[in-house]
């Protein structure tokens, strides 16, 4: 298996899933020969109703078909399965936990598998977290929990070539755990002074840095991973999402973002070692507002290469999705693409 992509900031809103919606589906569709897995690793399992129809073509109820299966075909099911046996792997099959998203959305390529999300992460994170602290003498409890995705993909390393998380707006355990497994970080930001401190948390969360004392470090996820001898992922791209395109140099808007840029560049000349790249213009790309683009394929689950312009109809409404916008969607979606390597 060649890279693990985790889509995450620790700030909600950012466009996270509909991005890591066509941008998996993109990377799916150019690269036939390859097998993607998406894990779904949000209680919302927004990206799971996306991959399965979408508001239009019941993606939610397909959803929750997975969900009714025996056992249950999702995240939940996998780590209710992990629950009686945390600190030791127990014999099960993985493929039992997996969906194959064109069996329900005639849309995607079929080279795209899925493992669902599911609300019951939320109902287990207290579980799983008290099981990460237990104290039992000569066993790394928190690494052996950490470790649970890893354990999933250690028998299917071989079927896919490329994995993908969409991730909690958290640092709840279940983002940890995905984090952990994952060897690249893609960031969206989006153009508000939120953001630039959000990503400045995202780097403290991560990697301890900038925190407030020293107290905090033996504590730290970052602390925790490097003294079981692990990898932390490094930030492979940050996104700035949803920019619209009447944003001129003299905004606001632009200005904070040049301060996120500037944040990352003194972060790569003290810290270069968290991140795959060593210019800043390597490590961001610019996504544009998908506007009604975007809002037409979430709701029917459509990659932006399937998508039509002219109007459509969505629950009963006429949208209009125009040429020109759809363009600049696929583009911008193919330039952040053409940077997953």
């Amino acid at each position: 298996m060649s890279n693990k992509y985790a889509f995450w900031n620790n700030k909600g809103g950012t466009g996270k899933t509909s991005l890591a919606f066509q941008a998996i589906t993109r990377y799916a569709e150019k690269h036939p020969k390859k097998k993607i897995l998406a894990i779904d690793v949000c209680p919302q399992a927004n990206l799971s109703e996306l991959l399965l129809g979408g508001l239009s073509n019941n993606g939610s109820q397909k959803l929750l078909e997975r969900q009714g299966e025996l056992p249950r075909c999702s995240l939940g099911g996998y780590f209710q399965l992990r629950l009686p046996s945390p600190y030791t792997k127990p014999v099960f099959n993985p493929r039992d936990f997996i969906t194959h998203p064109k069996d329900y959305n005639s849309n995607l390529p079929g080279n795209l598998d899925l493992v669902c999300g599911d609300p019951l992460l939320e109902l287990q994170a207290n579980a799983v977290n008290s099981l990460s602290n237990q104290n039992i003498p000569g066993t790394n409890v928190w690494i052996k929990v950490i470790d649970w995705l890893n354990d999933f993909l250690s028998d299917i390393e071989d079927e896919y070539d490329a994995v993908f998380f969409d991730c909690n707006p958290s640092f709840s355990l279940y983002t940890q755990i995905a984090l952990a497994t994952a060897n690249r970080i893609i960031l969206p930001v989006m153009a508000d002074d939120s953001s630039r401190r959000a990503i400045q948390n995202a780097f403290s969360l991560v990697y301890g840095m900038k925190l407030p004392s020293d107290i905090y470090a033996s504590y730290m996820f970052g602390t925790k991973l490097k003294e079981a001898g692990r990898e932390l992922p490094k930030v492979h791209l940050i996104a700035k999402n949803r920019i619209t395109q009447y944003m001129g140099s003299a905004s606001a808007y632009a200005a904070v973002l040049h301060a996120i840029e500037k944040d990352v560049k003194d972060l790569l000349k003290t810290s270069p070692d968290v991140f795959t790249f060593k210019k800043v213009s390597d490590g961001f790309v610019e996504i544009r507002d998908f506007q009604t683009t975007g809002v037409v394929a979430f709701a029917k689950g459509l990659p932006f290469s399937k998508l039509q312009p002219g109007k459509q109809s969505i629950n009963g409404h006429r949208v209009q999705v125009k040429a020109d916008y759809l363009k600049n969607s696929i583009d911008a979606v193919e330039t952040l693409v053409d940077r997953l390597n």
